[in-house]
């Protein structure tokens, strides 16, 4: 479809068109006729760095701040320079004033901040690109962090979303690339989840729901929500005490134990993964905090993703695979789950994802990284005409932060090992989780379903019995065919069984002295053996001749 040059559109047109030829994509925005409107811009399009682009992003606004955090997770996109470049939008965004925020908080939770709170910090902890969070004290004395939505950002992330939707569909249908990525695909998914991130009701039911699912795990922390306290535009949750992973200081990391906690947030996410799948889809560093007690805290659950058990079980097995470099097992798993386009070549994906994990093989725990193997066998894929689905890239992008953590904890932990050691007992908790209350109670409906219906299926079949009108339809084989060719073995078997003791009367009739005789020999007998060969003969002949013509077949 081509982009409609619509009046309140045509700057943020103009700013995407001269992003493109900034930074190498030019050829795109001339097919568009987009060159002619880009005014001041056109003289601007030179090379940039990979830095200004984390800076051209931030200042278009919150929707292409998102969308520079999914670029920096996406290495089958963008190179690793740019991928670093863009890391550092994960945070430290400019944060609004305290009026606002009160204004916001009172509006959604419809009493006065001093009502709702002992105490409420003015200066934010941390500003992001749809909200800032503040550190509170409810009246019961809990500590908590609350978490306000920027004022008047759901319009304008609503539009630029509708113009991003608009350009992947032109990229799609105007660049080799967009045919290949399917970038409107890949912007439906971003516009599900920054939606998702905007309503707040949902990212307090993600964090039940993860609490619950990471109970087992006494190292793992998720903050709880406060649900009077929460809305929409307002999210009240625990209070966790902590730093960021990566800025935890060597000295510190001396006093924890860093391979137990690698080893615990790792079976977490497989956990979450490939046993419960529901889990936390942005454990970047920001999102993950070592705690002064000395736990792993996940935060910001406003992206989330979820697997369908089929699914689970392949990305598994795929897993599995990479873990022993299986290149071939790999490859059929892609092959399998993907879609295959127009320009689709089999081999030259085999090659790829062969070529790709051969390179690890031998690889130091330092080089071998899992989510980066995931992504650049959905890049291979690509490039070679096949779509993979998005929950692989997801599961790319988490195991490549995931990787992050873990080695910033215990610099030796390798997580490939641990995959292979643990693959029996991911599958047991799979086979758990589907035995679950639930799922025994729609098997104790089918049953009840299946015995209310059984009693009229078995009065129809004997009825059809009692009458003779019960048919077995069988279409593997030509049953008229096959009964003349049992028939004609019997008559076969049967004669040669009377040729048989026709030759063995006549053998004992030789010893028998008679008066009738012929070529000198007793005459029964040898008009037994002159029947016998007679019949051999006559017997042979048409097998001979006549079998090597089945006149059934001929006509068939």
């Amino acid at each position: 479809m081509g982009i409609s040059l619509k009046p309140d559109y045509l700057k943020r047109y103009k700013d995407i068109a001269w992003l493109l030829i900034k930074y190498g994509n030019s050829d795109v925005v001339k097919n568009a006729g987009l060159d002619e409107v880009l005014g001041e811009h056109n003289g601007a399009a030179v090379p940039g760095q990979a830095k200004e682009l984390a800076a051209d992003l931030e200042k278009l606004g919150p929707a292409f701040v998102k969308l520079g955090q999914l670029l920096s997770t996406r290495s089958d996109l963008l190179p690793v320079t740019y991928l670093e470049a863009l890391s550092r939008l994960q945070d430290n965004c400019e944060p609004f004033s305290f009026k606002e925020v009160e204004t916001i908080v009172c509006t959604e939770l419809g009493v006065r901040l001093s009502n709702a709170f002992q105490k409420f910090d003015q200066i934010p902890l941390a500003a992001a690109s749809l909200g800032q969070i503040h550190h509170a004290i409810m009246r019961d004395g809990r500590e908590v962090a609350v978490k306000v939505q920027r004022p008047g950002i759901r319009e304008g992330v609503v539009q630029d979303l509708e113009i991003l939707c608009e350009v992947a569909d032109f990229y799609d249908a105007h660049s080799e690339s967009g045919r290949k990525l399917r970038y409107r695909l890949m912007m439906d998914e971003f516009r599900r989840t920054v939606l998702q991130e905007l309503d707040y009701r949902r990212e307090a039911h993600n964090l039940e729901t993860l609490k619950a699912n990471m109970a087992e795990f006494p190292l793992i922390v998720v903050p709880a929500p406060v649900t009077g306290y929460s809305t929409s535009k307002v999210l009240t949750m625990d209070f966790i005490k902590g730093r960021k992973i990566t800025a935890v200081s060597p000295l510190t990391l001396l006093e924890v134990d860093g391979p137990k906690l690698a080893e615990q947030s790792f079976e977490a996410y497989l956990k979450q993964i490939l046993v419960d799948g529901f889990f936390h889809a942005d454990p970047h560093p920001g999102n993950v905090f070592l705690t002064d007690d000395h736990k792993i805290a996940l935060l910001d659950l406003g992206m989330v993703a979820t697997l369908t058990p089929v699914m689970q079980g392949k990305l598994l097995q795929m897993l599995l695979a990479i873990s022993e470099c299986r290149s071939d097992t790999v490859a059929n798993i892609a092959i399998e789950i993907g879609e295959r386009l127009d320009d689709y070549d089999e081999s030259a994906v085999r090659v790829r994802i062969n070529e790709l994990i051969q390179h690890n093989v031998g690889a130091s725990i330092n080089q071998m990284e899992v989510g980066k193997i995931v992504l650049e066998i959905t890049k291979a894929s690509a490039e070679c005409g096949m779509h993979v689905p998005a929950e692989l890239t997801m599961l790319g992008k988490t195991l490549l932060n995931l990787d992050q953590v873990g080695r910033t904890l215990d610099p030796s932990f390798d997580p490939n090992a641990y995959v292979r050691n643990n693959a029996g007992h991911i599958m047991q908790q799979r086979i758990l989780h589907s035995v679950s209350p639930a799922n025994a109670f729609t098997a104790l409906v089918e049953a009840k379903d299946f015995a209310e219906k059984l009693p009229g299926r078995v009065s129809k079949i004997m009825d059809l019995l009692a009458s003779n009108k019960l048919e077995v339809k069988v279409d593997a084989i030509d049953e008229v065919v096959l009964i003349d060719a049992f028939q004609k073995v019997a008559n076969r078997i049967t004669i040669g069984l009377v040729l048989a003791a026709l030759i063995i009367g006549a053998s004992l009739l030789m010893n028998v002295q008679t008066d009738f005789t012929l070529f000198g020999y007793p005459g029964l007998a040898m008009v037994c053996f002159l029947a016998a060969a007679g019949g051999g003969f006559t017997l042979v002949v048409h097998i001979a001749f006549y079998d090597q013509k089945p006149k059934k077949f001929v006509e068939k």
